[in-house]
């Protein structure tokens, strides 16, 4: 079982999309996991042919426990699936059995489609007695049932709930165990928001970069620069990421947040990078996250400007050591060569662990972002 985020200690195994002697390939998707945060479709970090399937379905598993065992290339899948292995159940508790309908079997797009028709998955689980819930068992059952009302307003609550305890622990726990410090300054960004004009003029909307997309690549270059503000503190030490991994902080429609990672940001080109954040939010809003889009972000970028907000300072993202935080890019009068013109202006902010570095790093950090912005063309 993947750590599906800092604050996850166990997740809830919902189905299997591969069987026993089926070769598989690093990067293919292999089984569903529901979290606090949702469903999420897990990859598999290995190539070979799978030779038993240990976690079954309903199951609570912590993060570290077996859910397969894999035959690498050339071994006998057969042999290695008589090989013992721990059980996959988390320990916990014994509470009373949950009724049959609790544990519902379903992939993420069969739960978004019952919500979209009203369909009370529960219900149609109790009738399936037990067995998984497909995309077509959903749309036949909108046909010849009524909307569900009261049973999936207690559902999405409960969602809810879980999704704000698992932000309460994480956010309790940066508190609680990093010192923050924080910085932030204002940046000229007028000559970056003229080139980003050109750039679009003439591109379908399809196509075109957003503001967003430029600052997440002149911070990724600014991360490159200062690599200390890059990695995790484990240990008691902290361990920096030759790999600069952004995780964009991102609204879920039924509440709460979630921190997928846009993977290799520095090395990607503007439109390259645009084009895989449009991807990642897309795959958000379908409730389609991989394993990967949650595993490994270095540092953490929250972007409120489009609500508005003009400077955000957020609270680290465990075990990563900064955060940085985007407002809205506002005209403001400014002196620029001994005249007073109207300017776009970008407040950018910085929290950071004090254990890891200080406030001189910070502002060198702060101060290639300002350099990167001002010269858009080279990004």
């Amino acid at each position: 079982m993947p750590s599906l985020g800092a604050d996850m200690e166990a997740g809830t195994f919902i189905e299997w999309n591969i069987a026993p002697g089926q070769a598989v390939k690093r990067g293919d998707v292999v089984c569903v996991v529901e979290t606090e945060k949702g469903a999420v479709d897990v990859e598999i970090w290995a190539s070979g042919t799978v030779a038993r399937l240990v976690a079954e379905p309903g199951k609570r598993i912590p993060v570290g426990g077996i859910l397969a065992l894999l035959a690498a290339e050339g071994e006998d899948w057969q042999a290695v699936a008589a090989t013992p292995a721990a059980p996959a159940e988390a320990p916990r508790p014994s509470p009373a059995p949950a009724p049959a309908p609790a544990l519902v079997r379903s992939s993420p797009a069969a739960r978004k489609r019952a919500e979209e028709l009203g369909v009370d998955v529960a219900a149609l689980a109790a009738k399936k007695g037990g067995a998984p819930i497909t995309l077509a068992d959903v749309e036949a059952a909108a046909k010849t049932a009524p909307r569900a009302s009261a049973p999936a307003v207690a559902g999405e609550g409960a969602a809810r709930t879980g999704m704000r305890q698992a932000i309460a622990a994480a956010m309790a726990r940066s508190k609680r165990e990093i010192p923050h410090y924080y910085l932030g300054c204002e940046v000229d960004v007028e000559r970056a928001a003229t080139w980003l004009e050109q750039f679009n003029a003439g591109r379908p909307i399809g196509e075109r970069v957003l503001f967003a997309a430029l600052a997440f690549k002149a911070i990724a270059l600014a991360l490159r620069d200062v690599p200390d503000l890059n990695g995790v503190f484990v240990d008691g030490a902290f361990r920096p990421s030759a790999a600069i991994h952004l995780g964009v902080v991102t609204s879920l429609r039924e509440g709460g947040v979630i921190n997928p990672a846009l993977h290799d940001a520095d090395k990607l080109g503007v439109p390259a990078l645009m084009a895989a954040l449009r991807d990642l939010l897309m795959r958000v809003r379908a409730g389609q996250l991989r394993s990967s889009d949650l595993a490994d972000a270095t540092t953490t970028v929250t972007n409120l400007g489009d609500l508005g907000v003009e400077t955000v300072y957020g609270v680290i993202y465990p075990p990563q050591v900064a955060l940085i935080g985007l407002g809205r890019v506002v005209a403001r009068p400014i002196v620029r060569e001994q005249q007073i013109v109207a300017s776009r202006m970008l407040t950018v902010t910085l929290s950071a662990d004090h254990r890891v570095t200080d406030g001189m790093t910070g502002a060198r950090f702060l101060s290639k972002v300002r350099e990167h912005l001002a010269q858009p063309e080279a990004l």
